[in-house]
């Protein structure tokens, strides 16, 4: 029989990922917006949007007979839509985001799953639904559910390189993908075009160390890969910089390509930059993908 002493020593070590991953996605998303921010356009809603002149087709039962009496011409009062759309996400957790240059710089894992939480809690406050890609958490509403978001970001898997979740495309839902995209591009193709096909619109944010971006290795340099499946040792690092530069610059471009076709938007984020502008940047291209 587990006694109370050793059943909350367990449930405090299950739990001690979680809340500093959901404070500083609190505290996070509060930098950038507070309050519900609505769909920005005339709709099905409670809140007032904006006064109009009436037009032909309009019903009589429209009319906003106080502020039309304030002069000759007659206003229509219009709400704000309010409809609330679901947005599923995908965090990459394998081996690979593990990886961080410095102990000043948190790991890629720990930046793309602060901004995933981060844009989750925003959306979810602004009466959005928000879930996994796949079929584990359906898209909802309200705290519990950034909980289980959260708790399911806290999760690693021990592969080398995650693949993208594409199953569970709600049709012409929003989509979230954060990875460092290094592995094979192929799952991320089959991803964004499933997606594309069921009128899905989304946006891709590649986070990178900062190293990975500059390649500063000399001389003798054993590269392994987090998950200790890929060795490789070399006597001259230098020489394989540029090469490298090139392959990481044409993956981005095929990365940026894929977006443009179908219709997602894409960057680069650095483990060494704000997390906040990131952030920013996120939260505005998921508006804009709705249009």
């Amino acid at each position: 029989m587990t006694t109370p002493v050793a059943l909350r020593h367990q449930a405090e070590q299950e739990a001690s990922r979680l809340p500093p991953l959901l404070a500083r996605a609190e505290h996070l998303a509060g930098t950038v917006l507070l309050g519900d921010h609505g769909r920005r356009r005339s709709g099905l809603g409670d809140d007032f949007w904006q006064y109009r002149p009436l037009r032909p087709g309009d019903s009589l039962r429209q009319i906003d007979w106080r502020r039309s009496a304030k002069g000759d011409d007659q206003f229509i009062r219009e709400r704000e839509w309010q409809i609330a759309q679901s947005v599923l996400v995908w965090v990459d957790r394998a081996a690979s985001m593990r990886f961080a240059s410095s102990k000043k710089l948190p790991t890629k894992a720990d930046r793309a799953r602060l901004l995933t939480l981060a844009t989750s809690i925003l959306l979810i406050r602004g009466g959005e639904r928000v879930g996994l890609t796949g079929w584990t958490l359906p898209p909802r509403r309200g705290d519990v559910q950034i909980l289980r978001l959260a708790e399911a970001f806290s999760a690693d898997d021990p592969t080398d390189y995650a693949e993208p979740e594409a199953r569970g495309m709600l049709p012409h839902a929003r989509a979230l993908f954060v990875s460092d995209f290094l592995g094979d591009i192929g799952p991320v193709e089959a991803a964004l075009t499933k997606a594309a096909d069921r009128g899905v619109r989304g946006v891709l944010l590649q986070v990178l160390d900062p190293s990975e971006e500059e390649f500063p290795f000399q001389g003798r340099t054993i590269f392994e890969s987090v998950g200790g499946s890929l060795a490789h040792e070399t006597l001259k690092a230098g020489e394989l910089r540029e090469r490298y530069l090139d392959k990481l610059a044409r993956r981005k471009d095929h990365l940026d390509q894929l977006c443009r076709a179908t219709g997602w938007q894409f960057s680069t984020h650095h483990t060494g930059n704000s997390a906040q502008s990131a952030l920013l940047w996120i939260y505005r291209a998921m508006e804009g993908s709705t249009r």
